[in-house]
């Protein structure tokens, strides 16, 4: 047996060696010259058109979306990427609004005009109080605290949003002192019982009827003080000031954080029932390494329609990469059809519940399909259409924001520059990786539950924070296509180098203590 093992094992080496060797000396610029305007236009025009109204999670429109992706990945020749399906499917809690009623000294007020949750509260909220603890703005930083004296353990607490006059908080963004889910979370510290929240307007989107939220939430709905949002009306009829002089009131000291008396109750009911929503699979087999993968992904859900009927089309967030994978799927394909397919295993996945807080990706690096210490990297994908409004250099067509670089493995940016630099030429910018980032962008994408597992990522963004950001005007007029592709293929490349280069990636960095 040992006598015919030994040619059979030089016969298989020498074939590995072969394959690796074809494809090293493969051109990829035949197959990233197949990403082209022209086809993510195609692309984009279909999974931001009406049609898919906003691709809610979940949704008619994101299930038409779903389906779209999965005949794309069918007809390239792609695998099915989970056990014979092209979709991974996860449950959902379906939360319907049954009830919801506010009185506060007899007045009446009406729900979702006047009052509403922030989020889901449980099954069942009734709040019965006499008095409340009014904290002003509900600002807690260095040097202020608008709860200074005042004991609100087992209380009622009401803020109001927004910020005084000239007021600077400490932090910037998510993590300023006046950031509501900061205030919120400052009150919870505090001792609050529940908390009201006054704004001018209820947001749009604590208005929805029906909110959904995933099987597996650690944290039970209804185990946490409930939290709701009360509208301007609401402040007017119970103080007899309108809303804008009570911020004058605060602003100037004339009103003072303290226990206020009130006839106050709440009664809020939910109907519980059950949705699933899915990511996208397709899979490219690899040669020789094809027992270790890369993903290629993004998300393809965006926040749907408002109470209005007004459609959030998401071109850029994140039709833009959703496009982009099925770009590079295809350019893949075609170099495995011509005999230079890649060493590795490619997965391009494509995920859903991004914009409800990262649920597909979650789900998946919890439930992986294929086993996360063999995948190599994730490259995500998340808004590469725009430019970034507050940009102001001269490199504005010529610009990428790629977050990650410095994190999880000291071949990331070697090998994402060494790609670009020959190919591509664009300027990759890194300030989004500075740890004190005021908006946090490295938590806030998929690749973020990669990253957690340990494996190392890539984020490929355009910055475009402003403008039309989770607006209705995300639309497909607004992409800039030649920029698009370009960095699509400069993605392409960098995804080329790490399917094929011999070694996995290592993983010599630790991940930043906040992020584990």
């Amino acid at each position: 047996m040992r006598k015919m093992m030994k040619p059979l094992f030089v016969l298989v080496a020498v074939c590995a060696v072969t394959i690796a060797a074809a494809q090293k000396k493969a051109d990829p610029g035949v197959f990233a010259r197949t990403i082209t305007t022209a086809d993510l236009k195609a692309h984009l025009s279909v999974i931001a058109s009406a049609e898919m109204e906003g691709r809610d999670t979940p949704s008619p429109g994101l299930e038409k979306a779903a389906e779209y992706i999965t005949a794309h990945f069918k007809k390239l020749g792609l695998q099915p990427g989970n056990n014979g399906s092209y979709r991974q499917t996860f449950g959902l809690s379906k939360d319907s609004l049954a009830k919801l009623d506010l009185s506060v000294n007899g007045i009446h007020f009406e729900a979702f005009k006047d009052v509403a949750p922030m989020w889901v509260n449980g099954e069942k909220v009734l709040l019965d109080y006499k008095e409340y603890a009014f904290a002003g703005y509900g600002i807690v930083d260095a040097g202020r605290d608008d709860y200074d004296g005042m004991d609100v353990k087992g209380k009622l607490v009401v803020i109001i949003g927004g910020s005084p006059e000239g007021f600077t908080p400490s932090k910037e963004g998510r993590l300023a002192s006046t950031a509501t889910a900061i205030k919120v979370k400052n009150a919870l510290q505090k001792g609050a019982a529940a908390i009201l929240v006054a704004t001018e307007q209820i947001p749009p989107r604590s208005k929805s009827p029906v909110v959904y939220r995933p099987d597996w939430e650690k944290n039970t709905p209804g185990q946490a003080p409930p939290v709701f949002y009360i509208s301007a009306n609401v402040v007017e009829k119970v103080s007899g000031h309108s809303y804008a002089e009570v911020k004058a009131a605060l602003d100037n000291g004339q009103a003072k954080p303290g226990i206020s008396e009130a006839a106050l109750t709440l009664d809020y009911r939910l109907q519980r029932d059950r949705a699933t929503a899915s990511n996208v699979l397709g899979v490219i087999e690899g040669t020789d390494k094809k027992d270790e993968y890369l993903f290629i992904t993004a998300h393809y859900d965006h926040v749907g329609k408002d109470a209005a009927g007004n459609i959030y089309y998401g071109a850029d967030d994140d039709g833009s990469g959703t496009v982009s994978v099925l770009e590079m799927a295809e350019a893949f394909a075609r170099a495995k059809k011509a005999g230079k397919g890649p060493r590795r295993t490619i997965v391009f996945m494509t995920v859903s519940g991004e914009e409800k807080g990262l649920w597909g990706s979650e789900y998946y690096s919890d439930n992986p399909v294929f086993p996360l210490d063999k995948t190599t990297a994730d490259l995500n994908i998340d808004m590469i259409g725009r430019v970034d409004t507050e940009r102001m250099s001269a490199d504005t067509l010529n610009y990428v924001y790629v977050i990650g670089h410095d994190k999880l493995s000291t071949d990331l940016p070697v090998i994402n520059e060494g790609m670009n630099n020959k190919y591509t030429k664009l300027v990759l910018d890194y300030k989004f990786d500075d740890p004190n980032d005021k908006e946090q962008i490295y938590y806030r994408s998929d690749h973020f539950n990669f990253a957690r597992k340990g494996v190392p990522i890539l984020f490929f963004y355009d910055g475009m924070l402003k403008a039309d950001y989770h607006k209705p005007t995300d639309t497909i007029e607004k992409i800039n296509f030649a920029l698009m592709a370009k960095r699509a293929q400069m993605i392409f490349y960098t995804a080329w180098e790490m399917a094929n280069r011999d070694q996995m990636l290592k993983r010599d960095l630790k991940l930043p203590e906040q992020a584990r």
